[in-house]
């Protein structure tokens, strides 16, 4: 029996079961188990399969937590853990009929769900092919069932399995028994990896850890292979039982191409994957949570919340009886606009955009454009890109993107989104995340996708170096595809196109900007864009006369699908700061705008530079009648100081996100009516759009399971609209989440609507600052501090962040202040400005420090890390030496 002391293992779990294994001789196992023998009879049982070199200990959270009513059984199968040492080697099928043996004298009955990890994924999937009048759920964590074609075997694997080290790494020495708990978040806490370890002291205990290496199969002739093999072919049979892959993405073990792998043989199944997580995902992700929710929203031949097929759930519905349809490629084929100009893309003065932008402006009109379209997706047709493959595009706004975005909608291809703006490593986790089979990029692009190995078969949007499109494997550009997709037009006609995508069908994946997490893939179908469009035109009655200047990249794809003529002004997307009043303007003149679509960011430089506009372009700049700024709160005295610089507009600030944009709207005169509140006023809700709170528990910060439209009251905003996203892609279990009660979007921001049936933002539900005397948010106190101004030395507050310090349910409020000038140094505040803020503020203050930066996201340049300055602030105050975040 294990020992009593092992963290988080309770000993009543513990009990020894004797059955008959795969060769009918008696055996005695190890079990962990909730369910005393004699209790009432639970709802349903977990078994929980631990693979190679683990033991049922990897299960103790799922125990401690199971979903209501029902028993976990977690075994040690034999040889492993502290279930009996028998001296014999077993290979995967006597493991598959040794757990039959055990469910047997256990008299096991339904329904079961079998939960596995590593090696155990085979043995449940073998016991699960041959129970499944019992079987209610799958679900599976980093395992595999199949060698993909053309992959190599893990290099651990192939490693701890060479005929020089697998005695002495496996049975000998406790180098792969130690070596497994490395590969999790648990590695530095030696309590639970001395835990792991402790069934196998001795090489007599490590035998069959050794004896488990050696059954991998990876050769063809290997005796196991037939058997695995088998599993493999008979997933068909699991068609209708509900599956869950929970997945660790940076495991080095059982990678991506496993997930994929079973992704195909079981392509009903849920997928929640993480990045972070590593190979140990029971340590590394919150499987007991999970499972609790697969549990209560699955059931096999029952009705269910969330769709058993795709994991889906809310995101409106399609409504059949409307009597046209507009596909989001459509205005490009509108004969009346065939020679207005569609996207007009300015010359880079300083290389913004990099070295393949020309010196002198592109432009294509609507006709060229919807005929360049059309020839490369025939083009892609015919390189093999069918529909529903993903298709990466890394392409900066413009006409390289607008023809590789609307080509690969009309194909039916599935496009994703991933801003430049997260960085490398940020790109390459969603990339890797969303698995695109085609990646179309640029040439910066295409290096890093070499150097990052990104998946997608490579495709060049422009010219590249000989020796860079060898290097990258680089299949075709988009010139190439044009001309190959004319030549199969002319040859064939229509039948070079397969027939347009439905509705229903998928059509984008585009990533969130990470600013409050890793970057989340949004999936959405094409009748959510078409609603997207829709909703957009209606709002701000965008018609024929318009023409836009998109300086914001989520907008810049939208021009041509509303058959307006889009100007992409000179500025690195990656960096909205970068964007001048001159560039703007430029823009603006080249193709007479009336409306312009920037970021906060990207105002402040505007607004920074607006000095530097030429008189020529000024008369221009008078002609813009709409101001659209999104993406992060736009401060009132901003909007005021661009009036200057475009007289005619008005200016509105739409509130949304990477998941239902837009959702409310507001413009400065609102903003000014509204006057201060407790956050940021975003306006009234669009028509079709609602909007209600789901109320802060003052205890704890959560939000209500149900949502509220009664006013005043602070909660986690949610949202229900035609445009909101479908779902969130291989992250279940935030989809799961995000959708209760079903059709609502929970946005994960704080607010409240008023009386006037406005919409109040108050800041992120992860950021709610829990104290003793109730909850706390931080967007009002922020914005009361950020209008302190010393009047001695003229320095004001330029930015602020309140956070909270300490367990929830006694934080205390601190506020963090950059400074303009700047401090020298972070710290502690001077006097007179600590006392200015608990002055400005009217909740308690623990503290003010001053930090030479606030830190924000990539995307936006403005959305605050309040996590990484609650850490700074809480190693600070603690007297710890920290650097600034």
């Amino acid at each position: 029996m294990p020992p009593t002391d092992l963290p988080g293992l309770d000993p009543a779990w513990s009990r020894l079961v004797e059955a008959v294994d795969a060769h009918g001789v008696p055996r005695t196992w190890h079990v962990l188990d909730t369910h005393a023998p004699g209790g009432p009879a639970p709802r349903g049982t977990l078994l929980c399969i631990h693979g190679n070199p683990t033991w049922s200990y990897l299960w103790r959270h799922v125990l401690a937590a199971p979903p209501p009513g029902w028993r976990v059984l977690a075994v040690d199968q034999l040889e492993m853990g502290y279930s009996e040492r028998t001296g014999v080697d077993r290979r995967l099928g006597d493991r598959v009929a040794d757990l039959a043996g055990l469910t047997a004298a256990l008299e096991l009955t339904g329904p079961v769900v079998t939960v596995a990890h590593d090696w155990g994924g085979p043995v449940s999937l073998g016991w699960a092919l041959g129970h499944q009048s019992q079987l209610a759920g799958v679900v599976l964590t980093n395992t595999a069932v199949h060698q993909p074609e053309g992959a190599a075997a893990p290099r651990l694997i192939a490693l701890a399995r060479s005929r020089g080290l697998l005695t002495n790494v496996c049975e000998r020495t406790s180098t792969f028994v130690r070596g497994a708990t490395v590969l999790s978040s648990v590695r530095g806490d030696r309590a639970v990896r001395d835990a792991y370890a402790a069934p196998y002291p001795t090489a007599a205990h490590r035998r069959g850890v050794a004896a488990f290496v050696r059954d991998i199969p990876l050769e063809p002739d290997h005796p196991t292979a037939p058997v695995l093999d088998g599993i493999a072919e008979g997933l068909d049979a699991l068609a209708e039982v509900p599956t869950l892959l929970l997945w660790g993405g940076g495991d080095p073990v059982f990678g991506d191409r496993y997930l994929h792998d079973l992704e195909a043989r079981l392509p009903h199944a849920h997928v929640h994957r993480d990045g972070r997580a590593s190979h140990l995902t029971p340590e590394d992700l919150e499987v007991a949570a999970h499972l609790r929710a697969f549990v209560a929203t699955t059931r096999r031949g029952e009705g269910a919340d969330v769709s058993p097929h795709d994991g889906r759930a809310g995101g409106g519905t399609f409504d059949a009886s409307r009597s046209t349809r507009v596909p989001v490629w459509a205005r490009l084929d509108d004969a009346t606009i065939a020679d207005r100009p569609a996207i007009v893309e300015l010359p880079s003065r300083g290389g913004a955009r990099g070295p393949d932008v020309e010196d002198a402006p592109r432009v294509i009109t609507f006709g060229a454009l919807a005929q360049r379209v059309r020839a490369v997706a025939a083009g892609l047709a015919d390189l093999g890109v069918e529909p529903g493959d993903r298709v990466a595009l890394v392409v900066p706004p413009g006409r390289d993107l607008a023809t590789a975005l609307y080509a690969c909608w009309r194909l039916g291809a599935v496009v994703v989104l991933v801003d430049a703006g997260l960085g490398p490593r940020g790109m390459t986790s969603a990339l890797r995340s969303a698995a695109p089979r085609h990646l179309i990029g640029v040439r910066r692009a295409l290096a890093g996708a070499l150097a990052l190995r990104w998946p997608g078969q490579r495709i060049a949007a422009g010219p590249l170096p000989r020796a860079l499109a060898a290097a990258a494997r680089v299949v075709a550009d988009l010139d190439g595809l044009a001309q190959r997709g004319e030549a199969r037009l002319a040859s064939v006609g229509d039948a070079a196109l397969p027939p347009a995508p439905h509705a229903d069908d998928d059509a984008a994946v585009a990533f969130t900007s990470g600013s409050t997490g890793p970057a989340k893939g949004v999936g959405y179908r094409h009748r959510q864009l078409e609603a997207q469009r829709d909703a957009l035109v209606a709002a701000y009655d965008i018609g024929e006369a318009d023409r836009l200047v998109a300086a914001f990249a989520p907008f810049a794809l939208y021009g041509p699908a509303m058959g307006i003529p889009s100007a992409v002004p000179d500025m690195d997307v990656t960096a909205p700061s970068t964007l001048t009043a001159s560039a703007l303007a430029e823009a603006v003149a080249a193709v007479d705008a009336t409306l312009v679509f920037a970021s906060p960011a990207a105002l402040v430089n505007v607004s920074a530079t607006a000095e530097d506009v030429p008189p020529a372009h000024r008369a221009a700049l008078a002609g813009v009648r709409l101001l659209l700024s999104a993406g992060a709160p736009v401060p009132p005295e901003l909007l005021r100081e661009l009036t200057e610089l475009l007289p005619s507009a008005e200016a509105h600030t739409p509130y949304g996100m990477t998941e239902a944009l837009p959702v409310a709207d507001i413009s400065l005169a609102g903003i000014e009516a509204a006057g201060d509140g407790n956050g940021v006023c975003v306006g009234t809700p669009l028509a079709g759009v609602e909007v209600a709170v789901a109320p802060l528990d003052n205890r704890t910060g959560d939000a209500a399971p149900i949502p509220t439209d009664d006013v005043e009251v602070a909660g986690e905003l949610c949202v229900r609209a035609a445009h909101v996203k479908d779902r969130y892609d291989r992250l279940w279990a935030t989809e799961v989440a995000s959708t209760a009660p079903t059709g609502w979007h929970r946005t994960g921001d704080v607010g409240h609507l008023d009386a006037q049936g406005r919409v109040w933002v108050e800041g992120r539900l992860v950021h709610v600052i829990v104290t003793a005397d109730g909850v706390v948010t931080p967007v009002g106190i922020e914005r009361r501090v950020e209008q302190l101004v010393d009047a001695a030395t003229g320095t004001r507050v330029r930015l602020a962040a309140a956070v909270g310090v300490g367990p929830v349910g006694t934080q205390h409020l601190v506020v963090v202040v950059q400074s303009d000038p700047p401090a020298r140094r972070a710290g502690l505040a001077p006097r007179p400005l600590t006392d200015a803020v608990r002055t400005a503020v009217d909740v308690p203050v623990a503290a003010v420090l001053t930090l030479p930066r606030i830190p924000v996201d990539i995307r936006h340049n403005s959305k605050i890390d309040r996590t990484a300055v609650a850490a700074w602030a809480s190693s600070l105050l603690a007297g710890e030496r920290v650097s600034a975040p």
